[in-house]
């Protein structure tokens, strides 16, 4: 009986750490992109703001640091202000790539990637040469000043 009670013990811990896992990544890997970026763009026309569709994955250290960068710090509040942002999951650059084309995104040149589409859905930005693919060096005021150049008027 005490085995079966640690066996249960054991799997509980380990469905919550994948629970966890799951509440922590920042690319969601069961999300519809081209629905999700649908969504944005309607939300975006009636806010008059640009959408940020940011293409990276969960294994991703500098996805990660993006990530954070677009939700805390001197960051944070300039993207809520000036976007709505998707964030596409391209796994291991084996999901959403046909998305990614769309765009002309060269995902090979590194990720997180990220296109910019005006109010109406026009591209009005991509990274092209992996701007963003070293966002862990980058450090908060090389993101903060990425996205202020993207966030002024057009």
């Amino acid at each position: 009986m005490r085995a079966f009670v640690t066996t249960i013990a054991a799997m509980t811990l380990l469905a919550a750490s994948f629970t966890l896992a799951a509440a922590t990544s920042p690319y969601d890997e069961t999300a519809d992109a081209k629905a999700e970026i649908r969504t944005a763009l309607a939300d975006a026309e009636r806010a008059k703001v640009p959408v940020l569709i940011v293409f990276g994955a969960n294994w991703c250290g500098d996805c990660k640091v993006l990530d954070m960068a677009l939700k805390e710090g001197t960051t944070a509040p300039l993207i809520a202000k000036n976007f709505k942002v998707v964030k596409v999951n391209v796994g291991r650059f084996d999901r959403n790539v046909d998305v990614a084309e769309t765009y002309a995104l060269p995902l090979k040149k590194g990720i997180p990637a990220l296109v910019m589409l005006s109010d109406k859905g026009k591209v009005v930005y991509t990274t092209q040469a992996g701007e963003l693919a070293d966002a862990r060096n980058m450090g908060d005021k090389g993101i903060y000043d990425f996205f202020a150049k993207l966030a002024v008027p057009r």
